[in-house]
Order: structure tokens, then sequence, then C-alpha cells
């Protein structure tokens, strides 16, 4: 068998159906391209309309599947009629990458309370949801695989992010939750934790002097991180050659959490 049949075998998401949160923001809309790149038809959930419509134009100019379809992970009637609507769609789920997030950052102290619902509903609340909704497709068919996105806050938490840290642990703590529960239906369930990833949303952080020296500082690769950096795990999550991974957190952050840019130090090199 050829290098290309073998990767293609282990791979692959063609056949697979994924129903994608958050695809109109800067991650979403990187990994669901990714995705149906390699296959999958994706189906696009998002509260924008117009966003999802241009993601579903660039998947399918690059010979693609994908359908528009509006989510809003706060209304829980709005999620049961979505995710029925992609089931009648596409008659299976095979993946769930709940991508779906929002942040504002304030000091602890700063946090009003309905800020606090609000992340609240969306970043947790929603997976939780949204979760519910989708795992009975993959029991019936016994067998799918749930991504939910974290965040480096899982692990090292920034100021003024006290409520979105909270709730991108709570995601990580639901991920091994699914893991444990759902085993027995053949439904794995991941995490994947980006590190500081420039999006048109944090394209203003990475231009600060001060915020962006901050960031670089911290990062062994010493650079920001792309959506694209995380496409390669996102694949290995969604396809077959993962299925014996479940439970599981995967930073992707250029060796930030494993420590940084070194002190200086005696070498040779």
């Amino acid at each position: 068998m050829s290098i290309g049949l073998s990767l293609e075998k282990l791979f692959s998401l063609e056949g697979k159906v994924v129903l994608f949160t958050g695809a109109a923001g800067g991650i979403g809309r990187g990994l669901a391209v990714g995705l149906a790149g390699v296959g999958a038809a994706v189906a696009l959930c998002d509260i924008d309309e117009e966003k999802l419509k241009e993601v579903k134009e660039e998947i399918e100019t690059q010979g693609g599947r994908a359908s528009v379809h509006i989510l809003n992970v706060m209304d829980h009637d709005t999620i049961k009629s979505c995710v029925e609507e992609i089931g009648k769609t596409y008659g299976h789920i095979d993946v769930l990458v709940n991508c779906a997030g929002i942040n504002k950052r304030e000091g602890f102290m700063d946090v009003e309370e309905a800020t606090y619902d609000r992340i609240m509903a969306v970043n947790l609340k929603g997976v939780f949801l949204v979760s519910q909704e989708v795992a009975p497709y993959m029991m019936k068919q016994n067998s799918g695989s749930i991504i939910n996105i974290g965040s480096h806050n899982t692990g090292w938490v920034l100021g003024g992010c006290s409520v979105y840290a909270a709730t991108k642990s709570g995601i990580y703590s639901f991920t091994k939750s699914q893991a444990v529960e759902w085993a027995k239906y053949n439904i794995r369930s991941n995490c994947i934790s980006p590190g500081h990833i420039q999006t048109p949303l944090t394209t203003v952080t990475w231009e600060h002097p001060e915020r962006s020296k901050y960031l670089l500082d911290r990062i062994a690769m010493n650079r920001p991180g792309y959506p694209e950096d995380m496409l390669g795990v996102c694949v290995l999550l969604a396809s077959d050659a993962s299925s014996y991974i479940t439970g599981c957190e995967y930073r992707v952050d250029g060796g930030c959490i494993a420590g940084g840019q070194p002190w200086p130090y005696d070498t040779k090199y």
C-alpha cells in the first residue's frame, strides 16, 4: 500500500458528518475549512448567518461540502431544532466540535452578574446542552467523536479572565465525564486547548507592544499560533486514527505551558 493510501485510510473524514459550533469565528472557521478539506461534510453552526455563508462558500470553492445552520447555544429550543435539522439533512452525526465561546477581559471584582451569566451560558452550558442533543445520534450508531475546544486558561490563568478560565476548566471536566460515561457507546471525547492564537479578534492584542512582548516571552516557539496550527490534532481526533484516545487534553501552544522562552544558560550551541 502506498504512503498516500495509508494516510488516507488513517485520517480521511470522507463520509463523516461534523457538527461545528462557533464556525463563524476565527478558530472555528479555520478548523471547519480544514476538516472539510479532508473529506468531512460540515454542518456550520453559529448565530452569524452572513459569516457562515462566507465559510460555506470557501469550503465549496475548494470542492468540499457544507451547510449553514443558525444556532444560539444560549437557547435550548434553538439547539434542539438545529440538531434535528442537521440529523434530517445528513442522516447521521459523526463528530461534534464544540467551539462556540466568548470572553470579556476585566478584573475579578469588575465582573457584573450579567456578564458572568452570559459567559457561563455560552462557554459551558452551551457545550453541555449541545452535547446532550448530539449524543443520542452517536449512541444510536454506536460511534462518535466529540472535540471540545478548551483554552490556555485551563492550566495557566491570565489576569482578567476569571470567568472565562472557569468555563474552560469546566469544559475539560465535561470532556472527562463524557469520555467515562459514553465509552460504552464507542463515543470518544477529547479537548483541544489552544495557546495564544492570532485571529481577527486577538489582532489588537498582538499589535499591542507590551502585551505582545509579554506573550512572546512565554512562548518557546517565539511566535503566535494560528488556527491552522490546530488542524492536525483536530483531524486526528475526528478520524478513526484516534480510536483508542478519549478523555485527553491536547495543548497547541508553541511550548507556552512547557516553560516559554528559556533564561540565559551556558551552551555551545
